[in-house]
């Protein structure tokens, strides 16, 4: 059998730590914690809501938010959804709402079907690095703007969004600011605490946890308005309603409290490992880098390859990774991402996105580097 590709798709998702695993396995079998959250009437019941509570604590500890602002969701998808949706709705009569081309798919169709229901979108085209200036913002806030949603790193590009600059000219206008976050764990600093930020999604499959399972921060300037898109009990303080997936949450928690923070000596290592890489690859022939090289976090590169001959087939085969975001691979579209920032769908489809994370080795990075210089000099007709 021959051997699996190295891993380099670290944006589209995450292995499970095993140290998280070794939490989740805490409350799966009979004789460990695999009560039901909501039944408080006994100590099984109450065994688990202790386990939700102390993993709600543990994701609040990272963002800086208070544990009774996060609302348990089944992943960042859905987080985006009850963010939009729900503030729409509480909202009542439609609005102004201000996104971007360059958003991750579940917040563009969530906006999507909130223009259906009469809600006016502008929707921000990103300048020539990929990046959504605050300014663009700012000439974008209308009288009757309401709400903002903008992510905080790109999924495609690792490009990131001065949200704390562009959050208070939001929050000043009157309006709400939505900050799709499942990119940024781990990644970024992140305290709530200190920023005009009123709804942020998170997701754990992007940060070493279960897939699965996320959480939605609801602010107090959000939480008035804020309206359950799932009923069906009340769970959640009426936000969210459906039995709490205990092992999940537990495992969001745990892998919430491993992720590194800017500084630290992991993240160190990543930005090494990052640079090793990135400098390899840019100094072969045809190869550039898609979107603004200063403000990105290290960890993602998104690359056009228009050398001659490129052989796509020798990636495919010796390293795991993407050709667009896993939202569009499904349908073989070139990336919307590329796309909105001027580049035609020729050059979108000879790009594709290299990824690493936490298990990420330098003999891999050495390894991947050799695989795209022997790709790039194999003079075989590319497949693009």
């Amino acid at each position: 059998m021959p051997s699996a590709p190295l891993y380099f798709d670290y944006a589209a998702t995450t292995p499970v730590d095993d140290r998280v695993i070794e939490t989740m396995l805490t409350c799966l079998g009979q004789h460990v914690n695999f009560g039901n959250p909501a039944s408080s009437g006994h100590a099984y019941g109450q065994a688990a809501r202790d386990a939700v509570e102390q993993a709600r604590q543990q994701v609040a500890e990272r963002v800086g938010a208070g544990a009774d602002d996060l609302v348990w969701t089944s992943g960042a998808t859905e987080s985006n959804n009850l963010a939009l949706k729900g503030i729409a709705q509480g909202i009542g009569q439609p609005g102004h709402l201000i996104t971007s081309q360059l958003e991750h798919k579940a917040v563009l169709d969530t906006i999507n079907e909130l223009e259906r229901q009469g809600w006016g979108v502008t929707r921000l085209a990103p300048d020539a690095s990929g990046l959504i200036q605050p300014y663009a913002v700012q000439a974008a806030l209308r009288a009757d703007t309401r709400l903002v949603s903008l992510m905080a790193v790109n999924n495609e590009l690792g490009t990131v969004t001065d949200f704390a600059t562009l959050g208070e000219r939001v929050r000043a206008h009157g309006a709400l600011l939505h900050v799709d976050a499942a990119q940024a764990v781990g990644k970024l600093a992140i305290d709530l605490r200190n920023l005009a930020v009123d709804l942020m999604s998170f997701s754990a499959h992007k940060v070493y946890g279960p897939k699965g399972i996320g959480a939605l921060y609801v602010g107090p300037r959000a939480r008035e308005l804020m309206r359950a898109q799932i009923h069906g009990g009340g769970h959640e303080r009426g936000l969210r309603s459906g039995t709490l997936p205990t092992h999940q949450i537990v495992g969001m928690g745990s892998a919430f409290a491993l992720a590194g923070q800017p500084g630290d000596s992991e993240h160190q290592r990543l930005e090494q490992l990052a640079k090793r890489l990135r400098e390899g690859l840019l100094a072969l022939p045809g190869i550039s880098l898609n979107g603004c090289p200063q403000q990105r976090i290290p960890h993602t590169l998104n690359l056009c390859i228009e050398a001659p001959g490129f052989n796509s087939m020798a990636l495919a085969s010796e390293l795991a990774l993407s050709t667009t975001s896993a939202c569009n691979s499904a349908s073989n579209a070139a990336s919307h991402v590329l796309l909105a920032m001027g580049m035609d769908e020729q050059r979108a489809r000879k790009s594709v996105r290299i990824s690493i994370g936490r298990f990420t080795r330098e003999a891999e990075v050495d390894k991947a580097i050799e695989v795209f210089g022997r790709a790039v000099a194999a003079g075989a007709v590319a497949l693009w």
